[in-house]
């Protein structure tokens, strides 16, 4: 798969449920799910609100849409990383391929931001999705064996999550402390770039 894929682009991509799926997360991503009603959804999709409750009856189906998408963004990403050399090797490269994707996808980010910290959030299932994506990549890669079979499966999932979004949640804090305390002889080069590691207890 090419590094240009894109789960918006697929063969479904002008179809009105596609673009209303699309329109959907843009606006939930920059304002929140509870302060975008299904009227404006609609109205930015170029569509009727009929036309919105035909494909995806409630908000709730638009958000599972939406949810979905993300997870096929990851997917993708992961898809793209190398399947070769060790199995740190790969990891990293996996890591690597999700860290650009978002990057590429500012909407994907803060999306996943608005879900995953929000306390009123409870109704996403986006964490539980994106937990059985990487149990199926997990198992996978161990029967491919480039990952590692000495450890639970359990701790691998929740390592690759936390990694992977760790930093996407965590770094602007350091980038808004780095903008109080840096001084003016201290570049942007200077400022501390986190990195996440899960540690075993045993």
């Amino acid at each position: 798969m090419g590094t240009s894929a894109d789960p918006r682009a697929g063969v479904d991509d002008l179809t009105a449920k596609a673009r209303i799926r699309n329109v959907a997360m843009d606006l939930y991503a920059e304002q929140g799910e509870d302060r975008i009603s299904m009227r404006a959804i609609a109205t930015a999709a170029g569509v009727t609100v009929g036309l919105l409750v035909h494909h995806f009856k409630t908000k709730d189906g638009i958000r599972t849409a939406v949810e979905q998408l993300i997870v096929d963004y990851f997917a993708q990403a992961v898809a793209q990383a190398p399947t070769t050399g060790t199995p740190r090797e790969v990891a990293t490269a996996r890591d690597a391929a999700v860290e650009r994707m978002l990057e590429s996808n500012p909407a994907v980010v803060n999306y996943l931001r608005r879900a995953l910290l929000d306390p009123n959030g409870s109704k996403s299932q986006l964490l539980q999705r994106l937990t059985e994506l990487t149990r199926s990549e997990v198992a996978k890669a161990r029967e491919a064996g480039i990952a590692s079979t000495h450890r639970r499966d359990s701790t691998q999932i929740i390592e690759i999550i936390v990694r992977q979004l760790g930093q996407l949640f965590l770094q602007p804090m350091i980038d808004t402390m780095w903008d109080q305390v840096s001084g003016p002889d201290e570049s942007d080069d200077d400022k501390p770039v986190l990195t996440v590691h899960v540690q075993p207890r045993n």
